[in-house]
């Protein structure tokens, strides 16, 4: 059991008898009242997204949840395919399972499967991968004072915030926790 407040995103915690993974987290204190946590959470067994607000010391029953390194296969229609490297087992799950790593995934890619009660739920992210930027308008001289950023559309056909100086076949690394730019990379 953790109190509200100590829990960060990505978190797992059990609500009733179902898992959620935290996905973002909010502490708020405002005047007498007192402090409050603001989730925005996945149910894993169905992937519906919603907010909640607890008291920073409800107690919450936080969970571990098992994981298992796989490589991405295909996508058959129905299910995104998955082996695991070291038993070459099949893994199959939905999108709605996949939520936003659907905006990354490459055959060959890999990851982890999440199991929740040996039956997979979720994948995880590596905090960092690399795409090719395919798609993104020249940027304009003169725009350069402060942050100013464009869109660009990466391999995988999901766009992004890049700053001007990005050009169109460069590649980037993209922090995949908050989907931001991070810097272009040689290859």
């Amino acid at each position: 059991m953790k109190n509200a407040q100590e829990l960060r995103a990505g978190s797992t915690v059990r609500i009733g008898n179902e898992p959620y993974v935290i996905l973002k987290a909010e502490y708020n204190k405002s005047g007498r009242n007192s402090a409050m946590m603001k989730y925005k959470m996945k149910n894993l067994l169905n992937g519906n997204i919603s907010d909640s607000i607890y008291k920073a010391d409800d107690k919450m029953d936080d969970i571990r949840l098992d994981k298992v390194k796989a490589v991405y296969s295909y996508n058959d229609g129905d299910f995104y395919v998955f082996s695991n490297p070291e038993t070459w087992d099949q893994i199959e799950l939905k999108d709605e399972d996949l939520g936003d790593a659907l905006n990354y995934l490459e055959e060959g890619m890999e990851l982890e499967v999440v199991y929740y009660e040996s039956t997979p739920v979720a994948v995880e992210l590596p905090t960092f991968v690399e795409r090719q930027i395919t798609y993104t308008e020249p940027g304009l001289r003169g725009d350069t004072s402060g942050k100013v950023m464009k869109s660009a559309k990466i391999n995988t056909g999901f766009e992004i915030q890049v700053p001007l100086f990005v050009e169109q076949d460069e590649w980037i690394k993209i922090d995949t926790r908050s989907n931001e730019y991070v810097e272009r990379i040689k290859r």
